[in-house]
């Protein structure tokens, strides 16, 4: 039987069946679903190779999910893959520290200066669960101010109005997530800093953090106004709080380094994750000096993982971080993505859709609202159907995003001027889809 025979046989359908008999809803992660699409069957992706991904069925699509943020020099780099062959030869976990996790943590700090020390986990739920734990204990407070529509892994207390993928499939606040838990988190709307000091005036004294995506990529794209990070800073140090940057998805992703040096505000704690793994699982968490002697083997506050700094991540990492400082791909994906974004607009002026659009970088997101859109409630006002009609049009026609009108758009360093035409091409039917849908 010839590939293309074997593809046919075990096509999506074959695989999606499959899946649902031995994974709850067919998938291992809920985002990963046609939930907030209005349905459907996933397709089965099968291979990646630059901004092109590939299904089952051997259909292609230029592909804007990026795994969800991680693939910034798109699918299968040569540096990465490499990198990653000539680390599996030597063993794929070693069970000991070994010098490419010390130059991964040396290459991430260098790059973040604020993060003067760092330490590896395996995924950005681990960074932030554990930088949460330990600003926890450097305070003696167990309460964490966090926001509406953010996300920031599933561990149990930023399972409590999150957004993104819990926030699709309607578990906003997960069931399973206790109610002492829940007390101990105080969820805020974002981009109001008008609520945070009014929080801060009744709890402040049992505040342990204030927890923030400084440029949100979970409730979509959403940008900090002006002088909010900066506020949120001066308000944590005026009760004692630490302030704990999540930049799992923006770390890397618009600058090399992270978004807190061009905001000029320096948090505590970062957590990092996605980009620096380079597409393996990866994540790390790190900041102020005097934080770092609290954390075993040295303090009391206890983290450890089998795949922490694990050889082929940092493989991964190291390479990635290494093709992004060396060719700078920062401008021409803003570039491309200000195209796509500009042709967007026209598009649906011309169909009479409305709605608004928010970028940073190569990162960005349409919202089916005339907007503005600030935070979670603008993002959910946005139009449902029209998302879902948008969405089936688009891969119908060799476009793939994320499956869900809350999460990002994502423009890598290897998509080039033909992929943004083609993508405008599908994108004009794709709003006239939208435009058919009443509202």
């Amino acid at each position: 039987m010839t590939q293309r025979e074997t593809k046919a046989v075990l096509g999506t359908t074959h695989w999606w069946h499959r899946a649902q008999q031995v994974m709850p809803g067919g998938v291992n992660s809920p985002s990963r679903s046609f939930y907030g699409v209005g349905g459907g069957v996933p397709p089965i992706m099968v291979r990646g190779a630059g901004a092109w991904i590939e299904d089952a069925d051997g259909r292609r699509y230029v592909d804007y999910q990026a795994a969800y943020g991680p693939l910034v020099l798109g699918h299968a780099h040569p540096a990465v893959v490499a990198a990653v062959a000539r680390q599996a030869a030597q063993g794929t976990v070693l069970g000991a520290t070994h010098p490419l996790e010390v130059e991964w943590a040396q290459r991430i700090q260098a790059a973040i200066p604020g993060m003067r020390w760092v330490r590896m986990v395996s995924t950005g739920t681990e960074a932030v669960m554990s930088a949460l734990r330990l600003a926890r204990a450097a305070t003696g407070r167990p309460v964490v101010v966090k926001f509406a529509g953010l996300y920031h892994g599933h561990s149990d207390g930023m399972l409590v109005k999150a957004g993104s993928g819990a926030a699709t499939v309607g578990a906003g606040t997960s069931d399973g997530v206790t109610q002492a838990v829940q007390d101990e988190v105080v969820v805020l709307p974002y981009n109001d800093s008008s609520a945070v000091a009014c929080c801060l005036d009744q709890r402040g004294s049992q505040v342990a953090a204030i927890l923030v995506e400084p440029v949100v990529g979970n409730s979509g794209t959403l940008l900090p106004h002006p002088g909010y990070l900066a506020e949120l800073r001066r308000l944590a140090d005026r009760v004692g709080a630490l302030l704990i940057f999540d930049e799992v998805i923006t770390a890397f992703r618009f600058r090399w380094g992270a978004v807190e040096q061009e905001a000029e505000v320096e948090p505590d704690l970062y957590c990092l994750g996605k980009i620096i793994g380079g597409g393996l699982a990866a994540g790390a968490y790190g900041g102020r000096a005097d934080l770092k002697a609290l954390l075993a083997p040295d303090g009391r506050v206890y983290q450890a993982g089998t795949h922490a700094g694990n050889p082929l991540a940092a493989a991964a990492g190291l390479a990635t971080l290494s093709v992004l400082e060396e060719t700078n791909p920062y401008p021409r994906m803003a570039e491309l993505a200000g195209v796509l974004e500009a042709g967007l607009r026209d598009q649906a002026w011309h169909q009479g859709v409305r709605v608004t659009i928010n970028r940073k970088g190569g990162m960005f997101t349409l919202f089916f609202t005339e907007g503005p859109v600030h935070d979670a409630d603008g993002a959910s006002a946005a139009s449902a159907p029209q998302f879902h009609a948008f969405y089936h049009h688009l891969l119908a026609h060799g476009i793939y995003l994320a499956p869900s009108a809350l999460e990002c758009w994502f423009v890598s360093a290897v998509h080039t001027v033909q992929d943004i035409e083609a993508t405008l091409e599908a994108t004009a039917g794709a709003l006239a889809a939208a435009a058919a849908v009443t509202v």
